[in-house]
């Protein structure tokens, strides 16, 4: 059997951190699974926001997050697609920009509805450099992701400003556990 709470507990502070610095801001949430982290900044003030996933069942679970939290399905939008592709689309062209953007997809995926795979340590440059497209002047890009192993590419990413936030935003009882994820902020 599976069970699914719809919320990574190791990502609440990461979530309460994205969530305060989309105060008065736009959010862009990618890979935004059941929206947590959308309705908790629309809650804290954030203006507007995207969230997108593939998964039309955690779509589902995610409106109805936003509906019991009373946000405001006109300025917080929900999208059924695949990220990578959208990212990849959007960033040739940008229709819109965002003050912050969280992006934190899975380590790996093979999904029907995709047409390539994702390897997160393979393909973080690409997705970080097409999100980075798509941030407004002063924005600012949260990537995590929790693929033990994982280490960022620093001069694939050179001309970005880069912090590690992944002691901050680990909470107290997962410091025994410290690669459960690793976080950073990246600004242009």
């Amino acid at each position: 059997d599976y069970l699914d709470t719809g919320l990574f507990l190791d990502h609440r502070d990461v979530r309460a951190y994205v969530a305060e610095k989309s105060r008065r801001k736009s959010l862009l949430n990618l890979f935004c699974y059941t929206a947590t982290l959308t309705a908790q900044a629309a809650m804290l003030g954030a203006t507007s926001s995207l969230s997108i996933d593939m998964s039309k069942t955690y779509l589902y679970w995610a409106k109805h997050n936003l509906m019991n939290n009373n946000v405001d399905e006109s300025k917080h939008l929900l999208k059924q697609a695949d990220v990578l592709d959208w990212l990849e689309t959007e960033s040739e062209n940008p229709t819109q920009g965002f003050d912050v953007i969280f992006l934190d997809p899975p380590s790996f995926s093979t999904s029907k509805r995709m047409e390539g795979t994702l390897d997160i340590q393979r393909d973080h440059v690409t997705l970080i450099q097409q999100a980075m497209k798509l941030l407004n002047f002063g924005g600012m890009l949260v990537f995590s992701n929790n693929l033990r192993k994982f280490k960022l590419d620093k001069k694939a990413l050179e001309g970005i400003t880069m912090e590690d936030i992944t002691r901050k935003t680990m909470p107290r009882d997962f410091e025994r556990n410290a690669k459960i994820h690793q976080a950073w902020v990246l600004q242009k």
